[in-house]
């Protein structure tokens, strides 16, 4: 049995560990760089500092964390606040690239180091942004549709009109996921290897 809750301080470590076991096209990173732990320091850790009261958890019978979804409310406060608060707390592990990216980790400090990447000009009317994300074994079976509806109704409840996400093209399986909650696609002049994809927010939205 699983349940749905909201974010504890207590539950970082396993948040953590989550995104590195999925961060790799939806399966687990380690073996792709040589330091994965900077990956949950780009997409979960200052979601989590910043507004964990948009941040609940999937969790199992032994209420250990199995899913989350993680977002906030503004992306453009949020990439303030990423700017001047979060990296001060991690540039000493992970200091600005001196170069061009010329692997993964390097690709990795470059988005760490440029949270402004995040201002897109079209997304402007999707103001909220997420991340979410499953660990194979609880996938299929409702429980992402289930964290979406608690992220909406907490969005919603704060006057949030619309949210958007950033998706890897390339990441097919997750991409029938949003589409079939009624996301659609919000056409960005240069994506790059994303796909961006935008909900409104209202009772009935997932």
């Amino acid at each position: 049995m699983t349940i749905v809750r909201p974010y504890r301080a207590e539950d970082r470590e396993a948040v953590y560990d989550i995104c590195v076991s999925t961060a790799h096209h939806g399966g687990d990173a380690r073996g792709h760089y040589r330091d994965p732990g900077i990956l949950p320091e780009i997409f979960a850790g200052p979601y989590l500092f910043f507004e964990p009261q948009f941040a609940f958890l999937l969790a199992d019978e032994s209420d250990r964390p199995v899913g989350y979804v993680l977002g906030t409310g503004d992306t453009a406060k949020f990439v303030k606040r990423f700017r001047d608060e979060w990296l001060p707390m991690v540039s000493d592990r992970y200091p600005p690239p001196q170069d061009e990216p010329a692997d993964a980790d390097g690709a990795m400090r470059h988005e760490l180091h440029l949270p402004e990447r995040m201002i897109v000009p079209e997304l402007a009317a999707y103001p909220a942004h997420l991340h979410i994300d499953l660990l194979p074994g609880y996938r299929r079976q409702g429980h992402g549709q289930a964290l979406m509806r608690r992220l909406v109704q907490a969005l919603a409840d704060a006057r949030v009109p619309a949210l958007h996400l950033a998706l890897v093209t390339a990441n097919t399986g997750a991409r029938a996921f949003y589409d079939s909650i009624g996301m659609h696609v919000i056409n960005v002049a240069s994506p790059g290897r994303l796909t961006y994809l935008g909900l409104s927010i209202g009772p009935a939205t997932v």
